[in-house]
């Protein structure tokens, strides 16, 4: 646990501190987000307001996940007398969900760049950045399926997923073979990146549903740790989770929601600073990717419910209007519809926060219910 607590707070840190210096040096680059001038008028007073914040908490989230683990190294955990074994060096599980976190970001980047050098808020097209989510996660997919190797001699021979679909733990009747699991991890990082990118939009709106998502995933990650099959305790097969790096994925998660604390000071209303595409679309990826190397790809909908809200209201708006030719919302995603409306900004990113909450507190419901099930 004192290596989780380290690196999110390394990244809390390191963001805080980072940001506003990144946010100077944009705006000396004029590297400014080109507003879109069909969207809501408020939104024209941002125009200026630097973006790519994104490869901030990129930056700071691997480097604090570099912390945590020299601090595994440094100090070894003992529980009830007894020294926990456990992987000291970069895990399978590190490379995928830290390899989805970068890749992404960078396609993100790319996407950032082309708006601001071409002074438009279209960047690369969607095709562009579906195919380059595709790649990212196709790469990761065939490591996170296929590599049983170890770069730690302590590692456990497994792979980061199996062919199985998750809700708490494996589904054994759903399996979908490995390569129909590639081809799911896909579907979750385009789904996932695109929600959260559609998401974004209102200042720190995105920044705090991610952080919420973030936590719920690093107390998932722990509890499997501390219910490790094979772990202290020799906890019953029933009881037990058979993840590959449990604490990894804590420590991951602990990072990314620490950086989102700090990112969160300097993004929220009226933001100094925006997280771009190259923030959105590798929170995606990493929440997505933390769904499948905890074996809990059903709860990521429930997780993300924000994330599928605004995704599900663009998708009515854009069926209706090519069925019917009206439009459901004054405009989508949801949330400009409400500021349409007349509700102030503030109010609905606190709102719809309530919302994300809501979801991470019923996803962890149905995670600890089914653990208690077990147990009784």
């Amino acid at each position: 646990m004192r290596a989780v607590i380290v690196a999110a707070f390394v990244a809390f840190a390191l963001t805080m501190a980072l940001t506003p210096l990144a946010a100077k040096a944009f705006r000396r680059l004029k590297a400014g987000q080109p507003i879109r001038t069909d969207g809501p008028q408020t939104h024209l007073a941002k125009a200026g307001t630097p973006t790519m914040g994104g490869v901030v908490f990129i930056v700071t989230t691997v480097l604090a996940y570099v912390c945590g683990h020299l601090v595994l190294m440094a100090l070894p955990e003992r529980v009830d007398g007894v020294t926990l074994t456990r992987p000291t060096g970069f895990t399978a599980t590190g490379i995928v969900l830290i390899g989805l976190f970068v890749a992404c970001g960078f396609v993100g980047f790319i996407d950032d760049w082309l708006k601001i050098r071409r002074k438009h808020s279209g960047g690369i097209s969607g095709r562009a950045k579906v195919l380059g989510l595709t790649i990212a996660a196709t790469v990761f997919g065939l490591v996170a399926v296929y590599y049983t190797g170890s770069i730690d001699t302590n590692e456990i021979a497994e792979t980061v997923a199996t062919p199985f679909v998750s809700f708490t733990r494996d589904v054994e009747w759903l399996n979908v073979t490995k390569i129909g699991m590639v081809v799911l991890i896909v579907l979750l990082v385009n789904a996932t990146a695109n929600g959260v990118n559609l998401t974004d939009g209102l200042d720190g709106l995105a920044t705090g549903a991610s952080m919420m998502a973030f936590m719920a995933y690093m107390i998932i990650g722990f509890w499997e740790y501390r219910h490790w099959c094979g772990g202290p305790g020799e906890p019953t097969a029933d009881l037990c989770y058979d993840v590959r790096d449990p604490l990894e994925i804590a420590l991951i998660a602990g990072a990314a929601a620490g950086a989102m604390f700090g990112f969160l000071w300097w993004n929220t209303s009226p933001a100094q600073i925006f997280m771009g595409d190259s923030g959105s679309l590798s929170l995606g990826a990493l929440i997505a990717g933390l769904a499948f190397a905890s074996k809990t790809i059903l709860l990521l909908p429930i997780i993300g419910a924000l994330f599928v809200i605004c995704t599900a209201s663009v998708m009515i708006q854009v069926t209706s209007f090519k069925l019917t030719g009206r439009r459901v919302f004054r405009m989508s995603p949801i949330q400009h519809h409400f500021e349409l409306a007349g509700w102030s900004e503030v109010t609905i990113v606190v709102r719809f926060w309530i919302i994300s909450g809501i979801g991470v507190a019923i996803a962890l419901g149905f995670f600890f219910a089914d653990f208690l099930r077990m147990a009784g």
